[in-house]
């Protein structure tokens, strides 16, 4: 039996996925989590085999959460299950230790595969992505972009700066200082050439890094 722990920030959503994994043969959800944090913490007390994570939550979201994950349970298998199928998470996710990528509208036949796939020690992109992913490489060969200046930390800050979450917010949540915060916005702005948090948000609209529908 492949034991499943279902992560995201919306109830109704978790429960309808779990009802499609429980007739899945060989695979139970044992847990859910709302949030990044409440994943590490189960993971840490009672490791599952796969991991689905929601990427756009509140707090630390899903990148930050993968990597913890990882660091506590390292033979745990991530699979990003995310609404965002054209941005550049599926490279942030890839680099954070995740080993799949689908999309919530992706049939269950495929969510099924990507499980049974990465249990066996592969990767799964679904076919969408991996072909976003295939033509931002050649398009964008040897160019930088301004989203590709980002280090990981850097778009983990402007992800929690969009959401509206205060300084001390992002502080607590990332176990840093609220300087340390300070800096990174700064840099992001720098990098950016932007100059408020209001610009800040407009650019993430603009590159599709905000998932509106939640």
């Amino acid at each position: 039996m492949i034991r499943i722990l279902l992560v995201d920030d919306h109830a109704l959503f978790r429960s309808g996925i779990k009802s499609i994994l429980d007739e899945m043969d060989g695979m139970e959800v044992v847990a859910e989590a709302a949030s990044g944090e409440e994943a590490v913490d189960i993971v840490r007390d009672a490791p599952p085999d796969v991991v689905l994570m929601d990427v756009n939550m509140e707090g630390i979201g899903g990148i930050e959460a993968t990597r913890r994950v990882l660091h506590v349970a390292p033979d745990v298998k991530v699979i990003a299950l995310t609404a965002l199928d054209d941005t550049p998470f599926p490279n942030q996710l890839l680099d954070a230790g995740a080993v799949g990528y689908v999309t919530k509208g992706c049939p269950a036949v495929e969510l099924e595969l990507a499980i049974n796939k990465v249990m066996r020690g592969d990767h799964y992109i679904c076919q969408d992505v991996a072909q976003r992913l295939s033509l931002t490489n050649l398009v964008n060969k040897g160019e930088s972009t301004p989203v590709s200046k980002l280090s990981p930390r850097e778009m983990q800050v402007m992800l929690m700066i969009t959401r509206g979450e205060t300084t001390q917010e992002i502080s607590d949540s990332l176990f840093l200082s609220p300087k340390t915060i300070c800096t990174y916005r700064s840099r992001l702005f720098d990098k950016l050439d932007i100059h408020n948090d209001v610009e800040l948000t407009h650019f993430a609209l603009r590159h599709g890094l905000l998932d509106l529908d939640g």
